[in-house]
């Protein structure tokens, strides 16, 4: 049975919740993000997009580029009650739904198509979400969730394209190898260089010469360049918690000892979940006393793998919880509602410089080990040997 897969992706997701919420927005160049000088671009309008603004910019040089821009703080809480209420209305009458972030999916309708037309089908429920959340969006369908995804991102913005099967490798042919998902700056360049540009072109390639190029990356670069991809719609339904807890030697008091533990703890869960490419929109401290009562508190955010934003709620869940003033026997963490999604930084408040440096940490730590480089608050403690030398 030939595969039915639906990529779909709210346009400009961020902008189009505040325009709902200010009409005064649309048809105007709008970044979201942080608002200070040294603020990053989370999202930005087409108007905006213009003038050569993106996102992940810093908002300064954003300004720069597009001075009439008005600049909107983000709000994640409200995103994600928008992201819920799409989320809802696929799953209400979709098989099976993959949440591949906060405003994309993956849908597998394969056999709906006994009943009614898939192509039908989708066209309808793109009108649905419209007319029930006001939200533009755009949508793919082909045989793949490669197709599908390219295909969504050369209908926006809010319209629909369906590359039948058979047709795949024409489809992508006369495209940039850019729309290829997986090819980043270092490999778009290196086959720049070798005078690719277009999909078609790669499609011609021996897959050994790939191979020898880009390794086993390169592999997949050209079965995508094909049109082959047989990965599995995968409900986020599935995805797990994560979780670290800490068990003192002794039981402590000691807030400087607390806190740089919940920190080493979050550092740690919050690399995972980037390194997964996952996000969480619910985090849970727990705490045990001495005598072993065991208290937990939860709070909901908007998904999301920041280490400033987790660090901000566990810290305020802390201050709520402990109350009791006993001492400590274990803390711990936990993340759960978990989805796939690569929105990976708190672009609402965090700065350029942080947000590349929190890039570049994460790059080292899945090349050579996250044992290797860690924040300095969550370094062991020195030990002292005898003479006072610390080592």
């Amino acid at each position: 049975m030939e595969r039915n897969i639906v990529h779909c992706d709210l346009d400009t997701f961020f902008v189009s919740v505040e325009r709902l919420l200010n009409v005064a927005l649309v048809d105007r160049p709008v970044l979201i993000g942080g608002t200070s000088d040294r603020g990053v671009v989370a999202s930005c309008s087409y108007e905006a997009r213009k003038y050569g603004v993106h996102s992940a910019m810093p908002m300064r040089l954003a300004l720069r580029m597009c001075p009439e821009a008005i600049v909107v703080r983000g709000d994640h809480d409200r995103y994600s009650q928008y992201s819920s209420m799409v989320t809802e209305i696929i799953e209400e009458c979709t098989p099976v739904v993959e949440k591949a972030s906060i405003d994309e999916h993956y849908l597998d309708v394969t056999g709906m198509d006994r009943f009614f037309g898939c192509w039908q089908w989708t066209q309808e429920l793109r009108q649905r979400i419209i007319r029930e959340t006001g939200l533009p969006i755009s949508f793919g369908l082909s045989v793949n969730k490669t197709v599908s995804k390219i295909a969504t991102g050369q209908a926006k913005p809010s319209n629909e394209l369906y590359v039948k099967g058979g047709t795949e490798k024409g489809f992508l042919a006369p495209l940039s190898i850019r729309k290829i998902p997986m090819v980043g700056e270092k490999s778009f360049s290196l086959l720049r260089n070798m005078g690719i540009n277009k999909i078609g072109t790669l499609q011609q390639m021996e897959v050994f010469t790939m191979q020898r190029v880009l390794g086993e990356n390169g592999v997949n670069i050209w079965r995508k360049a094909n049109g082959q991809d047989d990965s599995p719609v995968l409900p986020f339904r599935e995805q797990k918690s994560m979780s670290k807890e800490t068990t003192f030697p002794q039981d402590t008091i000691d807030m400087e000892v607390l806190r740089r533990t919940l920190i080493g703890m979050i550092d740690t869960l919050a690399f995972d979940l980037r390194k997964d490419q996952k996000l969480t929109s619910c985090i849970t401290l727990k705490i045990r006393y001495s005598n072993f009562d065991t208290h937990t508190q939860q709070v909901k955010v908007g998904f999301t793998n920041s280490d400033r934003l987790i660090t901000e709620k566990v810290m305020a869940l802390f201050k709520k919880l402990y109350s009791r003033r006993m001492l400590i026997r274990l803390i711990g963490i936990k993340f759960s509602n978990l989805i796939y999604g690569a929105y990976q930084t708190d672009l609402f408040n965090d700065s350029s410089e942080e947000v590349n440096l929190l890039q570049a940490m994460d790059k080292i730590r899945q090349r050579y080990g996250s044992q290797y480089l860690m924040k300095g608050i969550c370094a062991p403690e020195p030990i002292v040997k005898k003479g006072g030398i610390k080592s």
